[in-house]
């Protein structure tokens, strides 16, 4: 048995329990990814995460959780570390453009070379605050990267005018629900349930509002 096998067990019971489907080279791509990020951790610390089987539950596995959500041909991922939840989406789904954004140079430098080895052409980086980021996506992620208000007050001028804003979250965010911006209205929040990970994980969707009339409350 090869060493990957129990990683490709694991990434295929994930996939199975979110109901995802997947080529096999995606499924390669995916623990491709994996291997580049264990190696480079050893040296730059990208990742608290350091067991492999660990990294498909945690990082590639939650990040796919979010996959049904992400429409649109341009996706825009902030605050996103060593490529998270931004390569796993990249690697599952066709994208025109792919940004991935984040101001610490260790982890562009990996995300640099991590597009280069996986073959995303399509996909860019930025080594650059949120706020000082320029363009329009159609679906933007920010997975533990700020509050709602501060994520949008940051990054809200990049969300198309009918695009999507999946922020990522634990518990449910009630605390910062008031706290979103004018302009922005929450239009759901989902729970997800991510196989093998005992930890609540929700998804704020959100969108830019299109008259008074929209704002809503949304529930637990």
């Amino acid at each position: 048995m090869s060493e990957r096998e129990p990683l490709r067990r694991r990434l295929d019971a994930g996939l199975a329990a979110l109901s995802l489907s997947l080529p096999d080279t995606t499924v390669e791509r995916l623990l491709d990814y994996v291997d580049l990020l264990v190696r480079w951790n050893a040296a730059y610390n990208l990742t608290a995460v350091r067991d492999p089987a660990e990294m498909v539950t945690r990082h590639l596995v939650d990040s796919l959780a979010v996959l049904p959500y992400a429409e649109g041909a341009r996706l825009a991922d902030l605050g996103t570390g060593p490529g998270l939840p931004g390569i796993p989406l990249a690697l599952a789904r066709a994208y025109d453009d792919v940004l991935l954004v984040d101001s610490n140079g260790k982890k562009t430098r990996f995300l640099r070379e991590a597009l280069r080895r996986l073959g995303l052409r399509e996909a860019r980086v930025a080594e650059s605050r949120v706020e000082a980021v320029t363009g329009e996506f159609d679906c933007i992620t920010a997975r533990a990267f700020a509050t709602l208000a501060d994520m949008l007050d940051w990054g809200g001028h990049l969300l198309a005018p009918e695009g999507r804003w999946l922020a990522l979250k634990g518990r449910f965010p009630q605390d910062e629900l008031d706290g979103v911006p004018a302009g922005f209205v929450v239009e759901d929040i989902h729970r997800l349930d991510v196989p093998g990970l005992d930890a609540e994980r929700h998804v704020v969707i959100i969108r830019r509002r299109r008259d008074a009339a929209a704002a809503g409350t949304v529930q637990p």
